[in-house]
This record gives C-alpha cells, structure tokens and sequence, in this order.
C-alpha cells in the first residue's frame, strides 16, 4: 500500500508540468514516480535546422521525444547519395530500443526541441514498465505501416498526388492539437520535399504552382501554406474525403 500511496503523491518534476506534450508520446504511459526517476537522465535540447540528432552507423547513446518542429530522418548509401524517409513531428519518439546502432540519421528539418534520454537509463525503464514497452511497440508498429503507405505513395502516386499527400500530412502533423492545421510552415526546402517524393525541384514546384492555381492551397514565402479546400485536397492526395 505505501507504495500506491507514492505513486498518487509524487509530485511531478517542474520541466515535466511545464511539457506541453507531457500527454503524449513515451511520457503518458509513465505515473509520476516514474516521471521523476526519468526526468533525472534527459536533457531538453534545442537543435538548428541541419544539426543532426544522431548519425547512422553510430552506436545508440541516447534517444529522444520531439518537443518542437520537426525532424526528418535519412538514410545514406555507401556512395555518399541519401534519402529522406520519414518525418518525425512531435510527440514522436526518435530512436528504436534494443538496436545497438543507429540505422539511420536524424537531423533537423526546422528550430527544433528534443527532450533526451540516455540509452541505459530508458532501456531499464521499459525492462520495468510493460506499458512503455507495449507504447514502444505500437509505435514502431504505427511506423511500419506509414512506412508502407509510404511505398504506394512513391510507387503508384502521380506527382499530383505526392506532393498533395505531402501538405496532407504536414497538415495532420504540424498541430498536434487539432486532427488538421489549414495554416503551417512547410518542414521542407523544395529540394527536400523532391528527395521524399523521388520527384525533381522543379517538378515539386510545378505541382506547387498547379495546386495553388485551382484554390486549393495558398504559399506565402514560399513556405508558408494555408489550405483553402482540404476536402479538394485529400481527393487531389488519393486519400477520399
């Protein structure tokens, strides 16, 4: 009994009342105790856009929750080419337990927050905690099956439909406070967005232009997208209404 007496009363630390996605992400399965005993080994950073995260071929030190913007994730070949091949918003969680090597780099896509956590420290806690491991899983689960979806998309979809499929999911990610933000910063240079969609520069910002031109979205230095009609929009992506 006293120690479900502890775990009604902790308090929780000060930086983790003060977390804006304290309910999301690995922190929302955690009570408080476990929350202070976590908050003792992670470390808020704030990172540039283009400053890396973690490095693939490096060995797994750490792990991370996005806290703000948005972080994409590369892979590189053996000759130096790379290719973007997922996106993390926040609350994502940055890493894959149990590997001892990063598969890929994480770097970031704009001013972006993390909130790290030491390999060793996280990987006792989810020994200790079935619903971080369960949370950890699903996560991983929820990746994979975006990561196929992905495959229809650069496989099947016209540059139509990416580069809509695309907005559609920014739009879906960026404000993890509503289902759809119509008003955001594009994550993207438009040289990133054609390394995601396997399409050129200039056939991204063609697309861009063409959407712009039906009223579906509007772009304001050349960053800024606000979308006019996302019913138009998701049918524009292939993904119904």
């Amino acid at each position: 009994m006293k120690h479900r007496d502890d775990e009604s009363t902790a308090e929780l630390p000060a930086v983790c009342k003060a977390c804006d996605v304290r309910h999301g992400g690995i922190c929302q399965t955690m009570s408080p105790l476990q929350l202070r005993e976590l908050n003792r080994h992670t470390k808020r950073k704030a990172i540039e856009p283009g400053a890396e995260v973690h490095c693939q071929g490096e060995p797994v030190v750490s792990y991370a929750n996005v806290i703000k913007g948005v972080v994409k994730l590369t892979k590189v070949m053996a000759d130096g080419r790379q290719q973007i091949v997922g996106l993390q918003f926040v609350p994502d969680f940055i890493g894959h337990p149990f590997l001892k090597e990063n598969s890929l780099s994480a770097e970031a896509a704009t001013e972006a927050e993390i909130c790290a956590v030491s390999k060793s420290a996280l990987d006792r806690m989810v020994a200790a905690t079935p619903d971080l491991e369960r949370h950890l899983h699903s996560q991983a689960q929820a990746e994979l099956e975006e990561a196929r979806s992905w495959m229809l998309t650069l496989g099947r979809m016209s540059a139509r439909e990416k580069v809509a499929s695309l907005l559609c999911l920014v739009s879906t990610h960026c404000d993890p406070k509503v289902d759809h933000s119509l008003d955001f910063e594009l994550p993207l240079s438009r040289q990133d967005i054609g390394d995601f969609l396997g399409l050129t520069i200039e056939t991204v910002s063609r697309q861009i232009t063409k959407l712009r031109q039906e009223r579906l979205i509007k772009v304001e230095n050349n960053r800024h997208v606000t979308i006019l009609d996302l019913r138009r929009l998701r049918q524009a992506a292939c993904l119904g209404t």
